[in-house]
């Protein structure tokens, strides 16, 4: 390329560039990034069809050598209940059971149960603990005391999100961070870079530890058996450490991915599967199913809870994703001061939530227009809402164009749908 500036580079070099920058990702990084990057090269191969043999080799042939997917300590309770198995962050696990439509159902209306243990777990402790997370999180840990949880996020360098997470004060000096399965190498990584000033002790017990979702309305009433104390009292975003479905010691709390209520519990991998068989057996007269992965993914955007990967990611920033108000400048942070300059100056583009004005179904990566076909955004997520009956969706557009009740277009396949950008949530309980 010689002296060539970007601006100036051919744009078949610099499809080059990012095809040569993929392969590379999926072929050296961990195993699960396989899969993550199979979408994009797949668009991107289909461009150019000389890298169609790259895409070939490395995912026909390479792929099986590199993929050792991990089993949760529930996979095989999976699979005799008929579950769907699929590959999701290096991990076996079940994406439905009856169909996405009745569990999804059954969380809004019910109880039902998903296995989430491929999710990370990272303890920190020790006198320097609050300094370390205080610095690598957004949000103010200081606020938090024992019993308390709180969602934050681990900003990167240049001004997007290593990943969201959720931080729980365990004890004085003691906090556990729940961080997105996908992530857990990599957020491992980023905060220890910075724990090298602070020497706070880290574990990863992430290979430990099975985490489910009992969720829904009904949720507090039909496990109120398995526990002694009570279920109601706990308030979202706290939680107890108490016996549980005849375990003892099982974090107990009040958070989740539904917006439907209910709880996530924590335990060691041998003990889940005592408390998952326990669960059902109180749980049978309010009719409580296993739920899969994908109606979780229905249930959270119905809220428009972000999920990292689609929403945000390494580029985008907290603010450009209407997560303000888990980024406190009151403290110094990673990259806050970039962060505070752009709040100051204002965001060049937001997530919004929109809706469907006709038929259709917004995908991941469909492009949004202005009514003359012009490009403007992109759909971070979107689905058909079991609750709605209706094309709902995410996505980042210019600042300009944000305001609630403006009109977009969404670009499915050849037509371009008209769609209303809406206030949050989707699905108001």
């Amino acid at each position: 390329m010689g002296s060539k500036t970007r601006e100036n580079q051919p744009a078949n070099s610099q499809m080059d560039k990012n095809i040569h920058r993929s392969i590379y990702s999926v072929t050296v990084t961990l195993p699960y990034q396989l899969a993550k990057y199979k979408s994009k090269l797949t668009l991107i191969c289909a461009k150019q069809k000389v890298y169609r043999f790259f895409l070939l080799l490395i995912f026909n042939i390479f792929t099986p050598q590199f993929i050792q997917m991990k089993n949760t300590a529930l996979t095989k309770t999976h699979e005799a209940l008929g579950a769907k198995m699929v590959p999701f962050a290096g991990y076996n696990m079940p994406v439905s059971y009856e169909g996405v439509n009745i569990e999804h159902e059954t969380v809004r209306k019910g109880v039902g149960v998903f296995d989430v243990s491929h999710m990370g777990e990272f303890l920190v402790g020790g006198p320097k603990a609050l300094d370390l997370l205080q610095k690598v999180t957004s949000n103010d840990v200081s606020k938090l005391t024992i019993g308390k949880a709180q969602y934050s996020c681990l900003p990167n360098e240049t001004g997007g999100i290593v990943d969201d997470l959720i931080v729980y004060k365990i004890k004085e000096e003691q906090y556990l961070l729940v961080v997105n399965a996908s992530n857990i190498d990599k957020d491992w990584e980023h905060i220890s870079k910075y724990n090298e000033k602070f020497g706070a002790d880290m574990r990863n017990i992430s290979d430990g530890y099975s985490l489910l979702a009992i969720q829904g309305p009904k949720a507090v009433e039909a496990m109120q058996s398995l526990t002694s104390i009570d279920l109601s009292a706990i308030k979202f975003y706290s939680f107890e450490v108490a016996d549980f479905a005849g375990i003892e010691h099982v974090i107990i709390s009040a958070t989740g991915y539904t917006g439907s209520g209910g709880f996530e519990i924590y335990c060691k991998d041998e003990e889940v599967q005592q408390i998952w068989d326990k669960v059902f057996e109180a749980g049978a007269a309010y009719n409580i199913k296993p739920i899969g992965l994908a109606a979780r993914d229905t249930l959270r955007l119905e809220m428009g809870y972000c999920l990292y990967g689609n929403d945000i990611n390494d580029t985008t920033s907290p603010l450009e994703a209407g997560l303000g108000w888990i980024t406190k400048f009151t403290k110094d942070f990673v990259n806050s001061e970039a962060l505070a300059k752009q709040k100051e100056e204002g965001v060049a583009k937001k997530l919004v939530a929109f809706e469907l004005d006709e038929k259709g179904i917004p995908r991941h990566d469909y492009d949004i227009v202005d009514p003359l076909g012009n490009k403007i955004g992109v759909v971070t997520s979107g689905t058909m809402s079991p609750s709605l009956g209706k094309g709902i969706g995410l996505g980042y557009v210019p600042t300009a164009l944000s305001q609630i009740g403006n009109k977009i277009h969404i670009q499915i396949r050849k037509n371009a749908i008209p769609a209303t950008i809406i206030k949050l949530p989707f699905y108001k309980v």
